[in-house]
């Protein structure tokens, strides 16, 4: 079984439904309020247990019920809280509206995930017995930057989704063996709308790169080959809050189980085309069994 290592936000999701979400200083009339587990970390680590790794979540809770409810969560779906910490103070939240045609924004707090600043003993030593680490920048860039080094140092495959967007250093960048943006953050990070231009813009710091593009597929580049693009399935989406951890978890087992890529990115296209039909984000993550269902080579 495949080992992964998640290290990253846990947040709970706050969201409002709405038949459309409102422009500034505008008030709106929602049908439902709910309350899900959540954050890109837990995310992305829930995605892989459910497409059947063994994996282990880094991280930090605050000392409050969303911070018991995050933990029971992670643990309901088989992933490992034995390095999430529990701190004082308040969990972290996301604030979400989600439209009628599945469009959503949000607004992130960190809590409790402002403390996840470093590694803590043991931490290394996990991220060494993985197969893959998965990054996110939903915690302070300080312990982004010492999980790559420590996956570099052990021969560990590093994939970071760069969201929310910022500016990334190049000794980061270093240590990344996928980066898995979507075709706004690929943007963002080189100033190029275009997400061919943009991919390759990126191998020049880092070897590998899929681009998501949401309803359209997603785009794989990697230095000194052809650029592969792999559509995804044609569904009606609900809620796309979560689609792009749901790809990034199941892309992380499926390239831990050594299957070609254009297989690997199939089959987690066709994960996250399986979760948008679904409301929440972990909520709406698909088990293995869905996805081999779902998944057409």
């Amino acid at each position: 079984m495949t080992h992964i290592v998640v290290l990253g936000s846990t947040n709970m999701d706050l969201v409002a439904y709405v038949e459309k979400a409102p422009q500034r200083g505008e008030t709106v009339t929602g049908r439902e309020f709910r309350t899900v587990p959540g954050g890109k970390g837990a995310n992305q680590a829930v995605a892989a247990a459910r497409a059947g790794a063994a994996v282990s979540m880094i991280g930090a809770v605050g000392n409050d019920t969303f911070g018991t409810r995050l933990r029971t969560g992670l643990e309901h779906s088989g992933v490992n809280t034995d390095h999430l910490r529990t701190v004082e103070g308040p969990s972290g939240t996301a604030h979400i509206v989600v439209d009628d045609e599945g469009g959503n924004s949000i607004v992130v707090i960190p809590g409790a995930n402002g403390t996840l600043d470093h590694l803590v003993p043991g931490d290394e030593g996990l991220i060494g017995s993985a197969d893959a680490l998965l990054l996110q920048l939903e915690i302070p860039l300080s312990a982004v930057r010492a999980g790559a080094r420590a996956a570099r140092a052990h021969g560990v495959r590093t994939i970071l989704t760069p969201a929310p967007a910022r500016p990334l250093p190049p000794e980061l960048l270093a240590d990344i063996d996928l980066l898995v943006p979507n075709e706004h953050e690929a943007a963002a990070l080189t100033g190029i709308t275009d997400p061919v231009a943009a991919a390759d813009a990126l191998l020049r710091q880092v070897p590998q790169v899929v681009v998501t593009l949401g309803p359209a597929g997603c785009l794989y580049a990697a230095r000194g080959a052809e650029p592969l693009t792999v559509p995804a399935p044609q569904v009606s989406a609900v809620d796309s809050t979560g689609a792009g951890d749901t790809f990034t978890g199941a892309l992380a087992v499926a390239l831990g189980e050594e299957r070609p890529v254009r297989e690997a990115l199939a089959w987690a296209a066709a994960a996250a085309a399986l979760s948008v039909q679904r409301e929440g984000a972990s909520a709406s993550m698909p088990y293995r069994s869905e996805i081999d269902a779902r998944y057409r080579p």
